[in-house]
């Protein structure tokens, strides 16, 4: 009798559902959290500077992009990877889930969604932020390139590449507003801890 390899066994699209609610999940129970105790979460666009509105509205366009992509080839069952490349995409996923749930979780109620233009937050770094900037998108990339390789096609591979370049730009600008936010103690986390993983 023949065996079939575990990799190949695996119900791919329920895997690829699975870090996708999870994931989304944990997104707007943090946001639901956070706006029962009167905090908004979403900030995208508030920000008045050119620069900061289009990158926010290029990212906010490329995150309702990127999950519509990934349902849209869960229900029509796109995927051109082999089994080994979509296992490995649920696990890569599965971290990803981890590691933006642990940021939300560290981050309490300082975490937003982009910019903001009033609201004052505290300067994390213990905890996850101690090994990565920013480990919220670290989550979002390690989530985008799992599910692409769950559901390899050229739609979700796109829309993924555009979504991971629209955080970094967002990424970038949000250095400038922390440096400005919090001045020496920021800049010292960042000599000591990189922008994605790891200890400097």
């Amino acid at each position: 009798m023949k065996t079939i390899p575990l990799e190949e066994a695996l119900p791919c699209r329920v895997l690829a559902l699975l870090v996708l609610v999870l994931f989304y999940g944990i997104y707007f129970g943090k946001a639901m959290a956070q706006k029962r105790k009167g905090i908004q979460t979403r900030q995208i666009g508030r920000r008045k500077e050119k620069n900061i509105h289009t990158v926010e509205l290029l990212m906010s366009a490329a995150t309702l992009l990127a999950p519509a992509s990934q349902l849209l080839s869960l229900v029509l069952g796109w995927s051109c990877f082999p089994a080994n490349a979509r296992f490995t995409g649920f696990l890569l996923g599965l971290l990803g889930d981890g590691i933006f749930l642990t940021s939300v979780l560290t981050m309490r109620d300082s975490w937003r969604a982009g910019i903001p233009d009033r609201d004052k937050t505290e300067l994390i770094t213990s905890g996850i932020y101690a090994y990565s900037r920013n480990p919220a998108f670290l989550g979002f990339d390690l989530m985008y390139i799992g599910t692409f390789l769950l559901l390899g096609n050229w739609l979700t591979g796109l829309c993924s590449a555009f979504a991971i370049l629209t955080l970094h730009l967002q990424i970038l600008q949000e250095e400038r507003f922390l440096e400005a936010a919090f001045g020496e103690p920021y800049r010292r986390y960042r000599t000591q801890t990189a922008r994605y993983l790891g200890r400097k």
